[in-house]
């Protein structure tokens, strides 16, 4: 009863985020980098949030932000469950030497710390929003992977897919026609979680200015703005900070509520 309202929670804060991220051109009172007032102002009626270091409206910034952090994770997840899927599919199903190579590559991948791999990509490119999506979705797939290929091993040998077999359907059918209907519970459980941890590495790469660039808004460089602030205006990283603690809450709320609800054990 409790995970099943903190997933409601959950999936209304996200509701709100993304009609906001949508809207946000009719939501923000001003350009996100426009300067309209001074510097560093306490949040007020004017201005909700206040006004950061160069004089520019938090709220408004905060909504673009809004934007920026779902888009960038609901690509990058998009891009990771793509080639996940298929990576794990073709290794669960088939077996063998496919599946030996392919999960060996995967443990090779999973041998680099995440954060170091993303920080190498990303400075070989053009640090920009299109980068950061395309780099966090190519270097975050292992995992869905072998969750794929697990459900696939399991799948693989039950009864209908040996029908399946025997009346002459092609691999690619049973795979992605069988198969994968059967075995998308987990893997949308694992988008859902997979989002949060999006949003959070796109945060932590424009923290370090490697991630989304100004004057672009996202609650990364945003919180990067703020160092110097801390203590004369706190506002400026607690706000940023508290949304990013609030989006990737309600996710892993709301991928709880799902494992909970497509679990056929429960």
């Amino acid at each position: 009863m409790a995970k099943n309202k903190l997933a409601v929670f959950g999936l209304a804060v996200l509701t709100l985020f993304v009609v906001a991220a949508i809207f946000a051109p009719m939501i923000a009172p001003y350009d996100p980098s426009e300067i309209v007032e001074s510097a560093t102002l306490a949040p007020s009626l004017t201005h909700l949030f206040g006004t950061d270091n160069l004089g520019r409206d938090i709220f408004s910034r905060a909504v673009y932000g809004a934007r920026i952090s779902l888009t960038v994770g609901l690509v990058a997840v998009t891009i990771s469950m793509l080639i996940g899927v298929l990576m794990g599919a073709t290794a669960g199903y088939f077996g063998g030497l496919i599946d030996g190579l392919i999960m060996r590559f995967v443990d090779v991948m999973l041998s680099f710390p995440s954060i170091f791999l993303i920080l190498t990509v990303q400075a070989m490119l053009t640090p920009n929003i299109y980068n950061v999506m395309f780099v966090i979705g190519v270097t975050s797939w292992m995992g869905m992977a072998r969750l794929v290929r697990g459900e696939y091993l399991k799948i693989r040998e039950l009864q209908y897919v040996e029908a399946a077999k025997a009346i002459g359907c092609s691999n690619l059918r049973i795979i992605f026609r069988h198969i994968l209907p059967n075995a998308q519970a987990p893997i949308i459980v694992a988008a859902t979680l997979g989002m949060a941890g999006a949003i959070l590495t796109e945060s932590a790469l424009s923290f370090l200015g490697m991630g989304v660039q100004p004057p672009m808004p996202s609650w990364g460089n945003m919180l990067m703005d703020a160092q110097a602030y801390m203590r004369d205006a706190p506002w400026l990283a607690v706000i940023p900070g508290v949304l990013i603690l609030i989006t990737v809450l309600s996710l892993y709320f709301v991928g709880e509520g799902l494992r909970e609800k497509l679990d056929v054990r429960s």
